[in-house]
């Protein structure tokens, strides 16, 4: 009965609200630790959770490789963070997980740390991506019937390198984080959460730009409502050998943020 049910719902497009509230549509934005450069076989497996996928306006089980190479955003390579993820939120809420893939390589928040293909957040830029996000956004929102429960961020390893070069201010990094928040927003038409997940550090090179970066992110957090951080590990992820290389985190690392930001947005969320 209940498959008889979902299928009406579905070719009508229209969903119940019993239905409805059995669904957590999530986005993942950022860079390069967003989209994942782990290793699938490590990843976690994970049943009844689905990915959005723009090229085909459809939706297939969520599982690693996570993403799709459209709209200027990245498939993984080849592991994410994002099946641990929907494993534990389902687990902790009963909800189902439907995921939003919109991350890029490289991408900066401010234009000026912005490298010419690798694309920003920021309104202006060689490759803006953040009018794409809402594109694919609001088509997954026509498909799922739902609303987004919130966006998880994985950026600031772009900007760090250029507050490191002095080609951008703090300051300006801050402001640059704080007006793609809004602009999210407004482009979405609600105060929709931002959970930041705070920015590692970069091996072989000083931590003057991450440290700086993962300030600014706590004073986006306590100035912003609804915006949380909600992992703070990444820092330590060279002692636990949790690198892949100088930037980028391992599948045991991304299996970790995944688990722990379910954990943690259920705890807010209660």
């Amino acid at each position: 009965m209940k498959t008889i049910l979902l299928l009406l719902t579905m070719s009508l497009g229209y969903v119940c609200p019993t239905l409805a509230q059995n669904k957590a549509l999530f986005v993942v934005a950022g860079q390069s630790n967003a989209v994942g450069q782990g290793n699938a076989e490590q990843s976690i497996r994970v049943t009844g959770a689905l990915e959005y996928r723009y090229q085909s306006d459809s939706l297939v089980p969520l599982q690693d490789p996570v993403g799709e190479n459209a709209l200027e955003f990245q498939a993984a390579n080849t592991g994410s963070a994002w099946p641990a993820f929907a494993q534990r939120y389902q687990a902790l809420t009963g909800q189902q997980v439907i995921l939003v893939a919109a991350a890029r390589g490289g991408s900066s928040a401010h234009q000026k740390a912005e490298l010419n293909e690798l694309g920003t957040w920021a309104a202006e830029g060689h490759k803006p991506l953040l009018a794409k996000a809402l594109e694919k956004i609001h088509r997954a929102e026509a498909k799922v019937g739902v609303p987004i429960q919130g966006i998880i961020w994985i950026q600031g390893e772009r900007d760090a390198n250029a507050i490191f070069d002095q080609q951008l201010t703090v300051e300006a990094y801050e402001a640059a984080l704080e007006g793609l928040i809004e602009r999210f927003r407004n482009g979405l038409g609600t105060v929709v959460p931002f959970y930041l997940v705070l920015t590692g550090n970069q091996q072989g090179r000083e931590p003057i730009g991450n440290t700086a970066v993962r300030q600014a992110q706590r004073n986006v957090a306590r100035r912003l409502t609804q915006v949380f951080v909600v992992y703070e590990q990444a820092e330590h992820f060279a002692e636990k050998h949790w690198m892949k290389d100088f930037v980028h985190y391992n599948q045991q690392a991304l299996n970790d943020i995944g688990k722990t930001v379910a954990e943690r947005i259920v705890t807010l969320n209660n």
